[in-house]
Parts: structure tokens; sequence; C-alpha cells
């Protein structure tokens, strides 16, 4: 081919997220003898770089583009900024990741004027629209609305689990055709970290057992039933601690139940963290407690880092545990078996580590990164070359 196809990556914001750092990871490490890219946020710049996925775009050589959006009040002027940046750059995809990004994009795309030089190979054609679906959006109906309304527009649907196409396809409304599946991918080979998170810096008492929990402070993660049951499952752990990480709107009311409950000794709060592997490195298992999700990346992770993990039964988990998916999960809301799950698994090392094993045994045989990227490689090529003379 001539010269490298030009990709826009569009997302709602770079703060540190799964969908965040896929994006991140997949712009960093395109073969750049064929995609030229750029990154779009929707959002303003992260104001904790350190915390965001900026350091990975750096590393790329990639410094991203940044809308200013801070509500809904925003969306005419963001438009106009999006379709003057497609024209610019002669945007011939648009790879959304995220509900918002993923509409905005479509709209920014469809209105984007053909580029200056319709006569230069490939220019002139419509650009291709593909739209990421991260979570299954039991909660958001009108997401689903709009998804299927304005369908014809999109060339393609990339669902982050075969769990989420499912229910993309029958929940949405969007034609099978439409949807790929790929899974998201890790750099396995960076975990687990070298060295550990030193966490009586996070207020945990030398010596204590330490379950982790990581993600964003909101309801889909569930950390409301997580904390309101801890009466349950954490207290007969006289051992044990838990640290969450990550911020979020909920953050404030949960530590007030935490105080409430009088378990501010127990239950730590650290905030958003860039030592998220070394963390990792220093805690005996993770808690995954949402709600809904697509495929979590804090699993992934964990998984990487050779810890057991018990999850609720959400879109993706099964795909990522495999095997041993019933031995790690349960039922969300279900707390006896939350507490048995994580009993079972502390006090029994041999049961945790015969976990662990076979969690990154996984990771490095199904969720490379290197695959995840091949295959947006592979679909952007199939889409960017239809209608090309053979």
């Amino acid at each position: 081919m001539g010269r490298p196809w030009r990709i826009a990556l569009c997302i709602t914001e770079l703060r540190m997220g799964g969908a965040e750092r896929c994006l991140a990871e997949l712009a960093a490490r395109l073969d750049r003898s064929r995609f030229e890219p750029i990154v779009i946020s929707l959002a303003p710049a992260p104001p904790e770089q350190s915390v965001s996925c900026l350091p990975i775009l750096r590393s790329g050589g990639i410094p991203p583009y940044f809308l200013g959006a801070r509500g809904w009040w925003h969306l005419g002027r963001v438009l106009r900024q999006l379709s003057r940046l497609l024209r610019e750059h002669e945007i011939e995809l648009v790879q959304s990741f995220l509900f918002h990004a993923n509409w905005v994009s479509r709209l920014a795309a469809r209105w984007a004027s053909p580029p200056a030089k319709p006569q230069a190979a490939g220019l002139g054609r419509r650009c291709k629209i593909v739209s990421g679906i991260r979570v299954a959006e039991h909660r958001r109906r009108w997401h689903l609305w709009l998804d299927r309304w304005t369908q014809d527009w999109v060339d393609r649907y990339v669902c982050v689990s075969q769990s989420v196409a499912e229910f993309t396809i029958r929940q949405g409304g969007i034609r099978p055709e439409k949807i790929t599946v790929i899974p998201n991918g890790i750099a396995w080979e960076e975990y687990p970290a070298a060295q550990a998170a030193d966490l009586t810096q996070l207020g945990v008492r030398p010596g204590r057992k330490v379950i982790l929990a990581i993600g964003r402070l909101e309801e889909q993660k569930g950390f409301g039933w997580l904390i309101s049951s801890a009466d349950r499952w954490l207290e007969p752990l006289v051992d044990c601690d838990l640290l969450i990480v990550g911020d979020g709107p909920m953050r404030t009311r949960l530590e007030q139940e935490v105080h409430r409950r009088g378990l501010a000794d127990r239950i730590h709060f650290a905030g958003l963290r860039a030592d998220v592997p070394e963390i990792l490195a220093a805690c005996h298992l993770l808690v995954l407690p949402s709600q809904w999700e697509g495929m979590p990346n804090v699993v992934l992770e964990a998984m990487a880092s050779g810890l057991p993990v018990v999850a609720t039964r959400v879109e993706g988990v099964a795909e990522l545990l495999g095997p041993t998916y019933q031995e790690q999960t349960v039922p969300y809301g279900d707390t006896a078996a939350l507490a048995d799950r994580l009993a079972r698994m502390l006090a029994d090392p041999a049961l945790g580590a015969r976990l662990g094993r076979a969690n990154q045994q996984r990771v490095r045989e199904h969720f490379d990164l290197h695959r995840m990227v091949q295959a947006y490689q592979q679909l952007w090529t199939e889409l960017l070359q239809e209608g090309q003379p053979s």
C-alpha cells in the first residue's frame, strides 16, 4: 500500500480506566507503516496526568487533542471542533470508545466535509465509523435506543466480549452482521510487578491480609453493596483489610458509611493510583462487586499478577476466567455466597495459589495485548479496503 491510513481514536476522557487504557495502548502500539493515528478526548485534559493515560500516549509519540467538554451544553462546539479535526487530518476511519464519544463521533464524521484533495489515493470516500461497546447498558435504555436508531450510520460495532455482543443484539436491536468481538488484552509480561507496594503508606497495618477492589466509585461498580454488607463478610475475617483504589461520585458517601459502621481502621480508600501493578503484587486477592460490566480490565490485571479473584457473575467474567469461573464468582447481591467464597480462599493458601496460577496462564494464552492490537488492525484494514480496486 502507499501512505498509512489516517485513523482517529475518540473517547470521552483520558483519565485512567479500562476503556481509556485500551485506547491508549492500542494507539501507542499501532503499526505506523499502516496506520497514522490521532487521539481525541471530548473532555479537558485530566488534572492528575500521572494517573491518566497520557504517559502511555506519550510513550507512543501521540499528543492527544482535548475538546474541553464539561457537559451536554458544549455539544454544538464539540461537534464543530471534532468535524474540523476530521477534515484537517483527512481522517478515513473513526474508532470511538464509550457511549458519549460513540454518539458525538458518529455525528461529526457524517457532518465532516470531504477531504480537500479527493483525487489522492483513498481520499474522497466517506469516513468509516466504528463504535466500541464496552459494557452491557442494563440501566440506560435510552443509550440502546440511540444505538439502534443510528446503526445505519455505523460500519461496525466492536464489542469487548461475547456476552456484551449477545446483549447488544438481543436488547439493543443491533444487527448481528454489524458486530465484531475483540476482547481486551494486557501486556502480561509486565506482571506481576517486580516490587510490591508498601501498603502501610495507604493505612494498612503491617501483617494484614489485604483484599483489593479497584474501580470508579459509582453505582455500576457495586461498592455500595460491598461496604453495606461488610459486617457479614469482612468482620469475620479478623486478620484482613479491604483496600479500595479509585475515585468517583460516590466516594464521600462510601467513606461516611465506612465511618458509620466503625470500619475506618479496616477499609481504606487509596484514591486514584499510578502504581496499581505494585499494589496488586502486595495484595492477596481481588474482589469485583460490579452490577454489570463488559470485560473488566481490573480482573485481567489481577489475573496477570497471579492473584485469585472473587467477582460477580457479570458480562465478560466467564470469558476471562474460563474453567475456574464457578470457583471465583458469586451472584451480585448474594452476601452469603460472597462471604463464603472470600473466607474459603483466604483460609486455604493452596487454593488461592492454584487459582492464581490458572489465572496467570489463561491471560498469557488468551488475552495478549498484541493479539488485541492485531484484531483492531485487521478489522480496520477490511473496512478501509471495501470498495477499493483489487
